[in-house]
């Protein structure tokens, strides 16, 4: 089959490799890039727990003087099992939804146990720290990268891809949907995927290209690209 990966290749190299190895046709098209923001360091001890909304604000994130016993909020397993590979202890996830993971926080961390330091991204769907202030918790906001959609791509890339449409296609945030979609269109492939399997992580992120004629369209968590395989 032909895959093709929207990923940074940071984030989607093992996979490539290992689709290929499998015995496919793997084409590379990243609809957006992952820029760090430069911020002021926190004092780490002044904070009783840490919230991650995405692993790249653990990626951009300065680790060397943070407490890896902390208490550490993570929005989702990709999220969590970075967290855990870096060293991180007491990681409670939730399940890629930034409103359970709200829940959660409340749930396991009392007003009283002290602050809280949120590391995110520049843009987000859910302000969390101001929806956690309401209910009293003393939060920080650190923003710590932002993302950058990609639509200039070179003429061999765009004219493969006419001649051969992928099988499949991975798309992992609502984010990398809306640049996959302003992609499709400027280069005129919106009418072209009928015969495509569509691969999403989470309803938000399909629903942003359910206007598109698919031929399928699936859920998955990552870590399950490869058993999406044998459901086609």
């Amino acid at each position: 089959m032909h895959i093709l990966l929207t990923r940074p290749l940071e984030d989607c190299a093992n996979l490539l490799i290992k689709f290929k190895e499998l015995g496919h046709v793997v084409s590379h098209l990243p609809v957006i890039k992952v820029r760090k923001v430069e911020y002021k360091e926190p004092n780490f001890n002044n904070y009783s727990a840490i919230v991650f909304t995405s692993s790249n604000s653990i990626k951009k994130l300065n680790l060397d003087f943070v407490n890896k016993t902390i208490k550490c909020f993570c929005v989702g397993s990709v999220t969590e099992k970075f967290a855990r590979s870096l060293g991180f202890q007491n990681v409670i996830a939730a399940d890629g939804n930034v409103r359970v993971l709200k829940e959660l926080i409340l749930q396991n961390h009392d007003k009283k146990d002290g602050k809280i330091l949120y590391i995110s991204g520049e843009f987000i769907s859910f302000n969390l720290d101001k929806e956690l202030s309401k209910d009293g918790y003393d939060i920080s906001r650190i923003i710590n990268y932002t993302i950058e959609h990609i639509d200039d791509f070179s003429n061999d890339l765009i004219e493969d891809l006419k001649k051969n449409i992928p099988d499949i296609v991975y798309v992992y945030s609502e984010n990398s949907a809306k640049s996959f979609l302003n992609i499709i269109k400027k280069y005129q492939l919106i009418d072209s995927w009928m015969n495509t399997n569509l691969m999403c992580i989470g309803e938000k992120t399909s629903s942003v290209l359910n206007d598109v004629k698919w031929k399928k369209i699936f859920l998955f968590s990552p870590g399950e690209e490869e058993f999406l395989l044998y459901k086609i």
